[in-house]
């Protein structure tokens, strides 16, 4: 009679034999692109899931009390949707929202998009275990939404394509492994060069925990990737230079500039028509710093403003009456480049030439290069890296070479005085990718009302691959 009962099991209508055989072909399909193939051994799970009900999956539907009946079928619907949302999230796309104007005008503050996972190749997660759509920390419960352990070691899925020049792409911030809670801009490290490590470690009141976060679990940035691995990148006066030759031309790239006027005041409708944000629009009281008006050559007794403004904007408003000069803003008043402290006459507008490390690539090592490839090698590559006198040592070994295991991307903002970008953190490691911004589904203005133009309906569902 058992036997009878156990083979029962696999009369079932020919539906459910196909929702069987569907859902275990998209499973074997996605171990198939995974790469691990001890995931098979999951594939009775489905099957009993749908055919032999050897475990009683939905045992609470036998139950007669209704409230029991409503709460489980709540939490069914719940923990399916969560599951759904989390392998939707972590291998397919995720929405992310631009939090500043580091690439205006080509993306804009207030617009959010749809972020493509499998442009690039999905990363299988460093931590599994985590809540889905929340990067690292619950709101209002301010606690961690992820679980350390286990950590899993680095490894991207197969893609539809490859990082190109020019690409606006997603990564996690590089620099964001150790954070102060309560100061994260400038970063740590950034912190640290200022004011000194101790300074930082030891001052919670105004830093806060100072705490570690894996790979995945870093704040997420967007930029345009200006150069790939394997390329050599150098910037002059604010022109970008990939090998020798001058990086495309990009319609949204801006750069801050001082406006002197003959004494006219510049209308916020102008300034409107000129797609300057509010926070942007600057009136400087400078009358009393003669050093910096001398600095500008610009009259201290006049009105001066400070913006950004692109080609366009800039010829706009040259022929505005009133404008007497335009004075694109200097580097000197820009902070310390990376490789922070080593590179001093290197600044945001003049810097390299630097190489950007391709996997496989040896390079010579000395005490020049060290400091730009330094944390590539301790860090990103985790190995052991010390210097005594003018010998280096890896894994406590001398080395006068270094072959890298990973691609490295120079990213950087199309407002290129207002993105803190590869120029002060430095190279964004392979892992770090998360994936290309493929489209603009809602954009809000946060200068503007609701009835007052806050929606931009004009951005809705357009690419944002520009």
């Amino acid at each position: 009679m058992d036997t009878e009962k156990d083979f029962s099991r696999f009369n079932k209508p020919l539906k459910q034999w196909i929702k069987a055989g569907i859902w275990s072909l998209i499973y074997i399909l996605f171990v198939v692109w995974v790469g691990n193939f001890w995931w098979l051994l999951l594939l009775p799970v489905i099957f009993d899931a749908f055919i032999t009900h050897f475990i009683p999956w939905t045992w609470w539907k036998k139950t007669k009390n209704k409230s029991l009946l409503a709460f489980f079928g709540w939490v069914d619907a719940i923990v399916f949707a969560l599951v759904a949302v989390y392998f939707i999230n972590t291998f397919l796309f995720q929405n992310y929202q631009i939090p500043s104007s580091s690439l205006e005008k080509s993306l804009l503050v207030g617009d959010f998009l749809f972020v493509s996972k499998a442009s690039y190749g999905p990363r299988v997660p460093n931590t599994p275990l985590s809540f889905p759509l929340v990067q690292h920390t619950f709101p209002l419960l301010n606690c961690k939404s992820f679980i350390e352990n286990p950590q899993w070691a680095y490894h991207r899925l197969a893609g539809m394509d490859t990082i190109k020049h020019n690409d606006i792409v997603v990564f996690n911030f590089p620099a964001g492994d150790t954070v102060a809670v309560n100061v994260q801009n400038p970063d740590y490290y950034t912190s640290c060069y200022m004011y000194g490590r101790d300074a930082v470690n030891n001052n919670k009141s105004q830093y806060g925990e100072i705490i570690y976060r894996p790979v995945d679990r870093r704040e997420n940035y967007v930029k345009r990737c200006v150069a790939l691995a394997g390329d050599w990148m150098q910037i002059k006066d604010n022109q970008v230079y990939i090998n020798d030759k001058p990086q495309s031309k990009i319609p949204g790239i801006q750069f801050n500039y001082y406006v002197q006027t003959d004494g006219t005041r510049l209308t916020e409708d102008l300034l409107d028509k000129l797609n300057i944000s509010v926070d942007d629009r600057n009136l400087l009281d400078i009358q009393q710093n003669n050093d910096f008006t001398a600095l500008l050559g610009l009259d201290g007794t006049l009105p001066i403003y400070h913006f950004p403004l692109n080609e366009e904007t800039y010829s706009k408003l040259k022929q505005v009456k009133g404008v007497l000069k335009m004075i694109v803003e200097p580097a000197i008043l820009a902070g310390d480049v990376f490789p922070l402290g080593k590179r001093k006459n290197w600044n945001r507008d003049n810097y390299g030439p630097i190489w950007v490390p391709r996997k496989g690539a040896k390079l010579l090592l000395n005490t020049y290069n060290l400091p730009i490839y330094e944390r590539i090698i301790s860090v990103y590559e985790q190995n052991k890296l010390e210097v005594k006198g003018d010998v280096i040592y890896i894994n406590g070994k001398p080395a006068t070479t270094y072959q890298f295991k990973m691609d490295y991307y120079w990213m950087m903002g199309d407002n290129r005085h207002n993105s803190a970008d590869s120029r002060f953190w430095g190279f964004v490691p392979e892992d770090h990718v998360v994936g290309r911004p493929v489209m603009v589904w809602l954009s809000l203005d946060k200068d503007k009302g609701w009835f007052s133009g806050k929606i931009r309906w004009s951005r809705f569902f357009t690419n944002a691959e520009r």
